[in-house]
């Protein structure tokens, strides 16, 4: 058995975590053989609520489940963290302007940011989940100046997930079949999920569909699924978030499979004529703990306005909170030359190699 690594959930007592606790718990986003400790943070008034989680977690019995504890600030929830899933974050209530959800929620994901540069993991893997997720996620980048901006993600894998399964029911075939689906952008409705390199079965997806339903249908049931499910079932697509959380995190960790791209929101690196320093959602491929943009992709007029459509979204999402963003860490945003360790844990019994060791180090290539 593996010794155990540390997993931080922020919202823990949320119906997205919910969904996600006990896949983590069972080895679904971990691997089988991966014991975890679950370090599960809410607000104080949350904390009665996490404490029943806890129990259930507890009566399931998993082999794997080292330990769970319960925090009321990320202080003390993100200590020694090897994984930071980032999913409470404030709603947009009613009347609320854009700018003022992004400016509230700025508050939190600063907060964050500086906790997690302060007490995780020096190799921490973030995620962050709750909306707006990129510009959260730029966000707690920018106030994490002793990590590198690669480790702070998106999730637009729901995205991509929503895509897949879709057009498998649309062609007749089954998820596993389609190959290559691409989200570029922003997760919300200016987001451009791509099947010009997507396959069903092997052959182009392009010329299994009609192009007036892929443009006029399938793009904008991708953009605004999550707003339909809600009309649907009066509630958020909290299982099929929880699922995509387990699915980018398990592709990060242990990698994608062979010839596999999948759509992660990362820190562009100018890739594709995107502007840097935004979390934009790319193809990628996963390895070695380590992602890497899959490039040379030929992109067609119609993607080229799509993808730029929603860059720019994302361009004024930043300049809204600009004032708000730690002017020093600009600089490794727009030139990703920060080295991270590979293959170094400091795992959750305090073994691991001292903080002056000597050991290989590698440019995450993106």
């Amino acid at each position: 058995m593996r010794r155990p690594v540390r997993i931080a959930v922020t919202g823990a007592a949320g119906s997205i975590a919910n969904n996600l606790l006990f896949k983590i718990a069972s080895g679904e986003m971990m691997g089988k053989d991966q014991p975890v400790i679950l370090q599960l943070i809410e607000v104080p008034q949350a904390m009665e609520a996490l404490r029943g989680i806890a129990m259930e977690l507890e009566d399931c019995a998993y082999p794997l489940l080292h330990t769970i504890t319960l925090h009321d600030n990320v202080e003390d929830g993100f200590k020694g963290a090897h994984h930071a899933l980032l999913i409470g974050s404030r709603p947009r209530g009613p009347g609320m302007e854009r700018r003022d959800l992004l400016e509230i929620n700025a508050e939190i994901f600063t907060r964050q940011g500086r906790a997690l540069n302060d007490y995780a993991n020096r190799d921490v893997k973030v995620l962050v989940v709750g909306n707006p997720a990129n510009t959260n996620a730029l966000i707690a980048s920018r106030n994490a100046p002793d990590l590198s901006p690669c480790q702070f993600t998106a999730l637009t894998r729901l995205d991509h997930n929503r895509a897949k399964g879709i057009l498998a029911n649309h062609t007749g075939a089954c998820s596993k079949d389609v190959k290559n689906v691409i989200v570029w952008g922003n997760h919300s409705p200016t987001q451009y999920p791509d099947l010009h390199h997507a396959n069903v079965l092997g052959r182009p997806a392009l010329e299994q569909i009609d192009n007036n339903w892929y443009r006029e249908s399938f793009i904008p049931t991708i953009q605004t699924r999550g707003g339909e499910i809600i009309k649907a079932r009066g509630q958020s697509s909290a299982a099929s978030a929880a699922q995509a959380i387990v699915d980018h995190m398990r592709d990060w960790v242990l990698g994608t499979d062979v010839g596999e791209v999948v759509s992660m929101a990362i820190v562009s690196d100018g890739s594709y004529g995107i502007a840097k320093g935004i979390i934009y959602s790319f193809p990628v491929r996963c390895d070695y703990g380590r992602y890497q943009i899959v490039q040379g992709l030929e992109i067609s007029e119609y993607s080229r306005q799509r993808m730029t459509a929603t860059e720019q979204e994302l361009l004024d999402e930043k300049a809204m909170v600009e004032h708000l963003l730690p002017k020093e860490p600009e600089a490794s945003h727009q030139e990703l030359s920060t080295c991270i360790r590979s293959g170094v844990t400091l795992y959750a019994d305090g073994t691991g190699p001292e903080a002056n060791s000597k050991y290989l180090t590698t440019t995450r290539v993106m």
